[in-house]
């Protein structure tokens, strides 16, 4: 297989700045699974040891956590006193809490429901640690006094640069943010040396950022890159490419769900960027073709809705 359309974009060195800093998000959150899990259990033991009343079932099988700020919409006394307990071990209790996250009958019986309260919305259906993106699992340890020994704004900043690179309308990232980026994660994870999935992770975020990935096409592709991930990619090209294109189709998903889940982000620039960078590139146009077709779809109910919009003012 030849990964002509790959190795041009590689040769990019915005775009393959902002590849490179995405997977290492994804390295970040497989070395903080375990950790965040561990604490998280204990956490929860905690709570169970320390309030009888945590240790009684739910009361109504109907509970439900609610979307409205901080006020769950139906839920019994038991499930009431989890919330007011969740919201007592939150570093930042005036902030919104994402109760619909929450199944508030699991809170006896699952760590993970309780620590979900304290993530950005859309984690309903993820059952544990290792179903969460970096996001998620670094507000839980920014919001959950449980980690009350990390800085907090070491976390937010990885989550600032982290919300900058997966709402970047370029898809592309200069050499000086990079910088800064590689900064910001070495300070997070220096907290955390002590755990050696974390120190792991800090590793391969290291050798992923000094890899050269420069690419040439010739006869055969190939590229002259560092040894990344157990990977000789100068002399292996064709599976360094396998590699590198799983690792940005997971990326471009990501990103697409992120603007899709962002209701602000809607019918917007960032949208319409990645539509046409996907059919811009012959390859990821064929992979990503029924999201192209959906993103068309959801283009021409937007305008559809601005004329209608349009009209009725007229109208008036």
């Amino acid at each position: 297989m030849v990964f002509e359309e790959l190795a041009v974009r590689l040769n990019d060195k915005g775009y393959k700045n902002w590849l490179k800093a995405g997977h290492c998000l994804r390295i970040l959150k497989e070395g903080l699974h375990v950790f965040t899990n561990t604490e998280m259990r204990a956490f929860h033991g905690d709570l169970l040891g320390q309030h009888a009343i945590l240790r009684r079932p739910c009361q109504s099988s109907s509970c439900t956590a609610g979307s409205t700020r901080n006020k769950p919409s139906s839920v019994c006394a038991v499930c009431s006193e989890w919330r007011t307990v969740i919201l007592r071990h939150h570093r930042q209790p005036n902030i919104t809490v994402n109760w619909d996250n929450c199944r508030p009958s699991s809170w006896l019986h699952d760590h993970w429901e309780v620590a979900k309260a304290y993530m950005p919305r859309g984690q309903f259906r993820v059952a544990g640690a290792d179903q969460c993106d970096a996001s998620a699992l670094l507000n839980l340890i920014n919001h959950c006094d449980r980690f009350s020994s990390v800085d907090p704004k070491l976390v937010r900043e990885v989550i600032r640069c982290r919300n900058e690179l997966m709402h970047s309308c370029e898809l592309r990232v200069e050499d000086e943010w990079m910088r800064h980026y590689q900064a910001s994660l070495k300070m997070l994870l220096q907290r955390f040396n002590h755990v050696a999935e974390v120190a792991s992770a800090a590793k391969r975020i290291q050798e992923m950022l000094v890899a050269d990935w420069s690419v040439c096409v010739s006869r055969l592709d190939r590229v002259d890159a560092a040894h990344v991930d157990g990977l000789q990619t100068t002399d292996q090209w064709e599976t360094g490419a396998d590699l590198i294109s799983q690792w940005e189709v997971e990326l471009l998903q990501e990103t697409l769900q992120e603007l899709l889940h962002d209701t602000e982000a809607q019918h917007t620039e960032g949208l319409v960027r990645l539509k046409d960078f996907l059919q811009a590139n012959r390859d990821l146009g064929e992979q990503f073709s029924a999201e192209i077709q959906a993103l068309h779809s959801l283009g021409a109910r937007g305008q559809g809705h601005q004329r209608t919009e349009e009209d009725e003012d007229q109208t008036i």
